[in-house]
């Protein structure tokens, strides 16, 4: 697909043809810049209760990390909800906490509601290669079951036979909520969804200037917005555009594989079709496509540089986790910048009374995305009280700012995966 990473998603994706970019002067009551999850699912939000939207994408819709991630539906965030409550509080823990499923449902509504064609399947396992990971595990349950949140099932080294066949683990969790999908049919299916509602989306349209005054307007090279209401939702791939959101993210790459088709080698690897992912601090995770690939991600580039050898760095350890695929042919190789913030959940705020911003889902996007794009379109229809907390949280700069930034978070990143080679 034109303009797309070179991707498994891309070279299968139910839509291949662009939409156009924008041209002239157009208002509308909100103006969102990033057609990602975030940007499409706040849009679908909005278009649902009435408002016109505009979105402009300054590539294609899915560009960045909506369209490149590892298809994985995982619940929650990237931290624990018994961490947040402890770090935010009781009464924000309690409502993050009660909205950790919400995104992954949200996704289930819409593909329902809109027939999205995206390989939808049911079914998560957070894999343990050590004892104290599945104690961490056991815990992780505990702790959701006290929200009230009781999808999750420990299994033994026995029982993983039936979900993943590997002599890495000693036992895992399954999550009865979790599952997988084709993330960029998904947020194509999404943004066709907005479009059949009234939503205008304009394509190869990067935003230069944004207005964020009481009439904000939104300025691309050969065009402008103007709105009642802006959303920026660009994240890994916002740049420089807004310096003062710049330094409270920072990209970060990950790399994703796909075999080819494998057939029923593919099942006897993965029997029941659940996604994977380990509990390593730098983990992988994994799964089959629709036809039959394994498609197999990890390893993290802080920074968001592409990695140059993709392939050299991913296939070590699927083949250590599957050594029966060491002959399998690798027909696709890729990579895609997700935004991390310093307390590893995400960021929503204003920079004006007119001027919302979200980002910083910290490799949680696929559900968290979709959550926040609720948020964001309750808070511009008037019901705010949901994001309001969340934009109360402290939320920090990295330290060392844009030029130590990168160097120090890769130190701590080398002691945790130390202690993940260790097993301590």
């Amino acid at each position: 697909m034109s303009g797309h990473a070179p991707s498994y998603y891309a070279a299968t994706a139910n839509r291949q043809d662009s939409r156009q970019t924008l041209s002239g002067v157009l208002n509308t009551d909100v103006c969102i810049i990033g057609a990602g999850f975030t940007g499409i699912s706040a849009g679908l939000e909005l278009a649902e209760r009435g408002f016109s939207v505009i979105v402009l994408e300054a590539v294609r819709v899915g560009f960045g990390a909506s369209g490149r991630n590892g298809g994985q539906i995982v619940n929650g965030y990237s931290r624990d909800l018994d961490v947040i409550a402890a770090r935010y509080g009781a009464t924000a823990g309690q409502l993050i906490g009660g909205m950790a499923l919400e995104g992954g449902n949200i996704i289930r509504e819409r593909v329902a509601k809109y027939n999205i064609d995206c390989n939808l399947v049911n079914g998560g396992l957070f894999a343990a290669f050590t004892q104290k990971q599945m104690c961490g595990l056991a815990h992780h349950r505990d702790v959701w079951a006290s929200f009230g949140h009781h999808s999750l099932e420990m299994v033994d080294q026995a029982g993983l036979a039936a979900h993943v066949v590997t002599d890495e683990y000693v036992g895992g969790l399954i999550d009865h909520l979790g599952g997988h999908i084709h993330p960029l049919n998904l947020v194509q299916g999404e943004a066709a969804a907005l479009e059949s509602l009234g939503g205008q989306i304009f394509e190869n349209s990067p935003v230069i200037d944004i207005d964020t005054g009481t009439h904000p307007v939104v300025k691309t090279a050969h065009g402008e917005v103007r709105a009642k209401y802006v959303l920026v939702c660009g994240n890994a791939y916002l740049g420089n555009l807004l310096p003062e959101l710049a330094t409270k993210i920072m990209p970060v790459s990950t790399q994703v594989l796909a075999t080819e088709p494998l057939g029923d080698a593919a099942a006897r690897l993965l029997p029941s079709n659940v996604c994977v992912e380990d509990c390593n601090y730098v983990l992988d995770y994994y799964r089959r496509s629709a036809d039959n690939r394994i498609l197999y991600g990890g390893g993290i580039v802080y920074g968001g540089a592409d990695s140059a050898a993709i392939r050299a760095k991913i296939i070590p350890h699927m083949l250590k986790t599957f050594p029966s695929l060491k002959d399998a042919r690798i027909d696709f190789a890729w990579s895609g910048n997700f935004a991390l913030t310093l307390t590893r959940f995400p960021q929503v705020g204003k920079l004006s009374p007119k001027v919302y911003y979200s980002h910083g889902c910290s490799g949680h996007g696929v559900t968290t995305t979709h959550l926040l794009g609720r948020l964001l379109g309750e808070a511009v229809a008037g019901s705010p009280a949901r994001f309001d907390v969340l934009a109360a949280l402290p939320y920090y700069p990295f330290p060392g700012g844009k030029m130590f930034r990168v160097p120090l978070t890769a130190l701590g990143a080398w002691y945790y995966g130390l202690r993940d080679r260790l097993g301590v």
